[in-house]
């Protein structure tokens, strides 16, 4: 196959005249063909995508080109640092021997830039904290974060629309835990027993002890006020977009909380932002790393739920890109709604490899200047397989691309300068203030010392009408001892033997007839 026959393929399916981003030059039989540039247009990138490859491979540094590119064109990201070493895209690259051939080899100038980066964190220990209210997560993230079983979900989810029916504010753990509490035992269980249906005890319980757990692992921070104002990601910096950067470094052994996070920011653009269709280029473009965290176990309400976001948040112009290691790592309802795909190398050394690989290859459009499976397997760093969607939405051609180089530093800003950074944002003291409201809690609280103060009260009353009744009852008894005849017969006796002792009146004696004197 002709080398001229590839670069007018390469130029066709990947030139534009609409904004796009540079991701590299495509390699025809080993050659870096600098005219063979490769472009992935703006107002298409919320149309999703996939970044793919085994590890070493070089997905975080093309996550932090891709990144660049959307804030020198003026649209914001978000994207997590899982290693805690995107904090450099706050500050210019240096050139080097490496970098300085790759930008040779694609006929490009390298121009060291930093951006403007703000950095989150969930423990607030390593950025600005992000928070969520308890309610803005909502029932079905939190039932995955908690890895509660269906029947578990479904009293979780009970609980919740008591919550929104009875006006009740979820802010935060201690919130949920009195609600639920309420509702299990005493009053509440009463009450929500014909519109709601009866909580057991143990269900209660098993929850409890979930939430609990999740307390003892040091996130319990990320519910509460003040919440995370999604505004703060659309923000930008002398027209260029803001990339926010929400480092989960201190936090990665609890990847079911980051990730599900990720996914509760992802439903809360979805429900606030209005409607935008097709624009030149995105509002935002989220991406969510270590994709196959987010899917694991899963259960059908939650996948559900993400795949709904993922189809119709396109049209609030907001464009996200799964990152992980395989293709499969992705469902397979998701997977059809990501158009743009870049696929580092797979490293095909087990049966189950191999078969990765062999799947891999049928995502693709097929290519007559490669063969596929032996290519897949022979990339170096910084090289990728790419297909797109132009400007018409029609995939690209599938070529082998050497990737740019970022303009940023590619590591963390060292101790110092990454708190002089975080001293010196706004955002980091904004969110660094917390804020208690009156909530679900305080609301029960009053409720159940009110019903507590009523049912003493009720009590007393109780006991003092009982205590009137039972002396009406003895003095009515004593009125009918001394109403009645035999009472009356022994009062008249006792009254004349009385009053004889008092007038020493005597009894008349009787004179014997026979004897003329007294007996």
């Amino acid at each position: 196959m002709s080398r001229e026959k590839f670069l007018q393929a390469i130029q066709q399916s990947y030139t534009t005249p609409l904004p796009s981003i540079f991701l590299g030059a495509g390699i025809f039989d080993g050659e870096i063909m600098a005219g063979a540039k490769v472009n992935l247009p703006l107002r298409m990138m919320n149309r999703h995508g996939l970044v793919t490859g085994a590890t070493g491979s070089g997905k975080t540094r093309t996550l932090q080109l891709m990144a660049e590119q959307l804030s020198a064109a003026g649209v914001p990201v978000f994207m997590p640092d899982m290693k805690g070493d995107l904090s450099g895209m706050a500050k210019e690259g240096a050139a080097n021997d490496k970098i300085n051939e790759r930008a040779t080899a694609l006929g490009i100038q390298f121009t060291p830039s930093g951006f403007p980066v703000e950095l989150y964190s969930l423990s607030g220990k390593k950025g600005a904290q992000m928070r969520a209210t308890v309610t803005e997560f909502g029932p079905v993230l939190l039932g995955k974060i908690l890895e509660l079983n269906e029947v578990q979900s479904g009293v979780l989810a009970v609980v919740f629309k008591y919550a929104d029916d009875k006006n009740l504010p979820i802010v935060d753990l201690n919130d949920l835990k009195k609600v639920l509490n309420y509702l299990s035992e005493g009053a509440g269980a009463q009450e929500i027993k014909a519109d709601y249906g009866k909580i057991s005890g143990a269900t209660s319980g098993t929850i409890l002890r979930k939430i609990v757990a999740l307390e003892q692992q040091g996130v319990s921070q990320i519910f509460g006020e003040r919440s995370f104002d999604i505004q703060d990601m659309l923000d930008k910096v002398d027209g260029r977009g803001v990339i926010s950067v929400l480092n989960v470094s201190d936090v990665q052994q609890q990847p079911a909380i980051f990730s599900t996070f990720m996914l509760a920011l992802l439903a809360e653009l979805y429900q606030q932002l209005p409607e935008a269709g097709d624009l030149d280029k995105p509002k935002l473009i989220f991406f969510l790393d270590e994709a196959h965290l987010l899917f694991k176990d899963a259960p059908k309400a939650f996948m559900d739920q993400i795949e709904q976001v993922i189809r119709l948040i396109r049209s609030k112009g907001v464009g996200v890109f799964f990152c992980t290691q395989l293709t499969q790592d992705v469902p397979a309802t998701i997977l059809s709604q990501l158009g743009n795909r870049v696929h580092h190398v797979i490293r095909a050394f087990t049966p189950n490899d191999v078969k990765a690989l062999k799947e891999t290859i049928k995502t693709f459009p097929k290519s007559e200047f490669y063969d596929m499976e032996q290519q897949f397997t022979q990339l170096g760093t910084g090289q990728a397989f790419i297909t797109v969607l132009n400007e018409k939405g029609i995939p690209t051609e599938t070529v082998v691309t050497h990737l740019a180089p970022p303009a940023s530093m590619m590591g963390p800003l060292d101790a110092s300068e990454y708190e002089s950074h975080l001293q010196q944002s706004d955002l980091f003291k904004k969110y660094q203030e917390t804020v208690d409201p009156q909530s679900a809690f305080e609301i029960l609280e009053e409720r159940m010392n009110a019903q507590q103060q009523a049912a003493q009260q009720k009590a007393e009353e109780k006991a003092a009408t009982k205590q009137t009744t039972s002396r009406r009852q003895e003095k009515s008894t004593f009125e009918e001892v001394l109403s009645s005849p035999v009472t009356k017969q022994v009062g008249k006796e006792i009254v004349r033997g009385v009053f004889g002792m008092l007038f020493g009146t005597t009894p008349r004696r009787k004179t014997s007839r026979r004897s003329g004197g007294f007996f």
